[in-house]
């Protein structure tokens, strides 16, 4: 399909399992995520007030800059990595073709 680019999730095994997302219906990662039934709590729905839905970015394009918000959450996160993301701040969008994540633990 034209609007659409893979998102992969590596699995703990290092399995990487293929997601097609669409590129035109402002969907977040999280989103996807939960659409293709991983276990993505995401409890405030995307508000990125609850951090359940970090991952981390293993590989990417160019991804844009945390807001002030996330950068905040992720801070108080003991797991996260300098790669944490919250996957319902990432929009499915052209540059994001070939991301790959990994969801981490919740605190």
């Amino acid at each position: 399909m034209e609007n659409t680019i893979t998102v992969y999730l590596e699995q703990e095994n290092g399995e990487r399992i293929p997601l097609e997302t669409p590129t035109d219906m402002g969907l977040s990662i999280m989103e996807v995520l939960k659409a293709n039934e991983f276990d993505v709590p995401a409890i405030c729905g995307g508000m990125a007030i609850c951090a359940t839905c970090h991952v981390e970015v293993l590989e990417s394009g160019e991804l844009p800059e945390p807001s002030d918000d996330e950068a905040y959450m992720l801070e108080s996160l003991p797991h996260a990595t300098e790669r944490s993301r919250l996957s319902c701040q990432l929009k499915a969008k052209p540059e994001l073709d070939g991301l790959v994540v990994r969801l981490m633990p919740e605190a």
